[in-house]
């Protein structure tokens, strides 16, 4: 993993070299986090094109892998950030070709391959990544995220630079960037705690979509649309193969996208808590590696409550580590560890994003402190569909329109349309046209929006949270691994996994849906509230296949997140800590929010009349991303 940052000068206007070169040294500066083992800078094209880099070094830690890199005959030049599993038959394939290699290492070999078949190579790669080549030849700038979108990539236009970088603040470093607040996202994430598209919360900065890529010469004055090249295709095929034959071919699939993503220089290790899909991880890392090491965290629960109690997963995972002859690493965090390191996280985090992150943070430190590379069951829920409580919620829609009429609301995890004309009164009259349902639509716009079922609405929802909620996820994971030098795998993102998994029927997926179909067919409506509660439903086929690797008490478990107890926190020992952000009338937020509306949903909170922890978090979140960087 690394640091990736550039300039084009734009339309061949002359750029002062000495400054634009200065400049990139500070971007990468800015990016060091991500690349502690070493720094690179390339001035090209007679001082129109510059090129950076920071090095984490994972495969081929010698300096023929330096980067940015260049091809054989100084055509090609690229700035990387990522692994490529499949490197290894890629450069096989390559040398047939006559292909020569001077390092052993991943970036050499997408650049070989970009010269072999140009952006037709992307199909090819199997890995997470976000890079740019540049051709000297062609006068062409290609920029380019992964699949899924585990590598960030950001860019924008300033003057008459094209400006890019793997984090937005190494863009920030550029003198002329205007700081404007972009009040489109943040109602997006006021609504969805997300950002649905392309935008990031600095007007004129955007993050390239995942599974993208733009091609810029110099004779464009405009930043073109991104091109997509890949896509998630949650659809059946027509033919079928029997259940114990999808069975049989998720285990070897699986295990083979685990073993290839075991490919590595320097140690690698596993977090692992105390669900199925870390547990699967490493189960089958640990017998490739044996000893390896894993991570968990842990929770005080000395002042939780309710559902709260079930929030640490140290027992399971220390049952699991038992059984898996790992080297098990632990933490506990309490209730002051989120105030002690939200400065450092939100600096990292950038935009923030879903879910309450400061414990992955802590996590991601630790593992730090003894490998390079963790292996982290990210993406599992969304393949196989881990969450049934939210997907029945629009199973029974009648049409598309009435499908996104109730998952947008579904969706609205922070305020609905109501508190939102509340909340952001003092900026309202510049974001009421900015419609958070348009948006949530738009994300299923190359969907097919024929023969509504229950089936097909359940794949919509897995298209969907595949495209927004765990590329959010991704971006969190990438940020904070990044920020401790640490690079994050994703085993269940493997491209042939994935490409199965889409094609699975969804009735393998979720092993109560003909029961929930029946109920919507004879209408009895009481019943339905049953389905919205978190069960054990999601992941069927998941389930099934790891019972012969992980505890049954595992396999068997109800899907449960990976969240501390804020919700008791925020009304008892964090309370200071809330009230010196929400009670005071100097706070930076209120110069966006209205502060009674913020004070009537934290007092809500308080009494125990709802619990709107994510809205809390989001707050201060929200306060020191605006301290730091606005």
């Amino acid at each position: 993993m690394c640091g990736i940052a550039g300039v084009i000068c734009i339309n061949r206007k002359e750029c002062n070299v000495n400054t634009t070169d200065m400049l990139i040294k500070n971007m990468t500066d800015a990016l060091k986090h991500r690349g502690p083992d070493g720094e690179g800078r390339l001035i090209l094209d007679d001082g129109h094109v510059f090129l950076g880099h920071r090095r984490l070094s994972i495969i081929d830690l010698s300096g023929a892998a330096s980067q940015p890199m260049q091809s054989i005959d100084k055509r090609y030049t690229i700035s990387y950030n990522g692994e490529i599993y499949n490197y290894k038959e890629l450069r096989r394939e390559l040398e047939r070709k006559g292909y020569h290699f001077f390092s052993s290492s991943d970036t050499e070999v997408i650049l070989n391959a970009y010269a072999e078949w140009g952006t037709d190579s992307l199909q090819k790669l199997n890995g997470i990544f976000a890079f740019v080549i540049w051709d000297n030849y062609k006068k062409v700038m290609l920029l380019v995220r992964d699949r899924y979108g585990a590598k960030p990539l950001y860019y924008a236009k300033i003057g008459n630079q094209l400006v890019f970088a793997s984090e937005y603040k190494a863009i920030l470093q550029h003198p002329e960037f205007d700081y404007r607040l972009n009040l489109c996202a943040v109602k997006q994430y006021f609504t969805f705690q997300n950002i649905f598209d392309s935008q990031t919360f600095f007007d004129g900065i955007k993050l390239l979509n995942a599974g993208s890529y733009i091609k810029f010469d110099y004779d464009m004055v405009e930043i073109p649309q991104p091109v997509v090249w890949w896509d998630f295709r949650f659809e059946e095929e027509a033919e079928r193969i029997t259940e114990q034959e999808y069975y049989e071919e998720l285990d070897r699939l699986f295990k083979q996208a685990v073993i290839r993503q075991l490919v590595s220089d320097v140690d690698v290790g596993a977090y692992l808590s105390g669900g199925i899909d870390s547990g699967s991880i490493t189960a089958i890392a640990a017998r490739e590696k044996p000893y390896m090491k894993t991570f968990t965290c842990g929770f005080d629960l000395h002042s939780a409550s309710g559902v709260e109690f079930s929030y640490d997963e140290r027992e399971k995972a220390e049952y699991m580590s038992y059984c898996f002859k790992t080297e098990h690493y632990e933490m506990v965090l309490k209730s002051g560890d989120m105030e002690r390191c939200i400065h450092d996280l939100v600096w990292h985090l950038e935009d923030p994003r879903v879910g309450q992150s400061y414990p992955n943070y802590y996590v991601s430190k630790l593992a730090s402190q003894f490998v390079k590379v963790t292996l982290a069951g990210t993406g599992g829920d969304e393949i196989f569909a881990g969450y049934p409580w939210r997907y029945y919620r629009a199973a029974d829609s009648k049409d598309f329109d009435d499908y996104i009429d109730k998952y947008y609301h579904y969706w609205q995890r922070l305020l609905n349309d109501d508190e939102m004309k509340a909340v952001l009164s003092p900026v309202y009259d510049s974001v009421k046209n900015y419609s958070m349902e348009e948006i949530f639509r738009k994300v299923l716009q190359n969907t097919s929006m024929n023969k509504f079922t229950p089936t097909k609405s359940i794949n919509y929802s897995l298209y969907l949270e595949a495209k927004t909620f765990l590329h959010g996820l991704l971006i969190v994971e990438d940020k904070i691994s990044m920020a401790h030098g640490l690079e994050t795998r994703v085993p269940f993102l493997d491209n042939d996994l994935v490409d199965f998994a889409m094609k699975v029927p969804v009735e393998y997926k979720l092993s109560g849906l003909s029961d929930f179909i029946a109920i919507n067919e004879n209408d009895y409506e009481r019943k339905k509230d049953k389905y919205f509660q978190k069960t054990k439903d999601g992941k069927y086929i998941l389930r099934n296949v790891m019972r012969k690797y992980i505890p049954e008490n595992i396999t068997k478990g109800i899907k449960q997140g990976f969240s501390a107890p804020d919700a008791s926190w925020f009304k008892g020992e964090s309370i200071d800590f809330c009230n010196s952000i929400i009670a005071d009338p100097n706070s930076r937020i209120y110069s966006f929010l209205d502060k009674k509306a913020v004070r009537s949903i934290f007092d809500k909170h308080l009494k125990g009349k709802e619990n709107r922890r994510l809205f809390i978090w989001s707050v201060l979140n929200f306060e020191e991303w605006l301290r730091i960087f606005a």
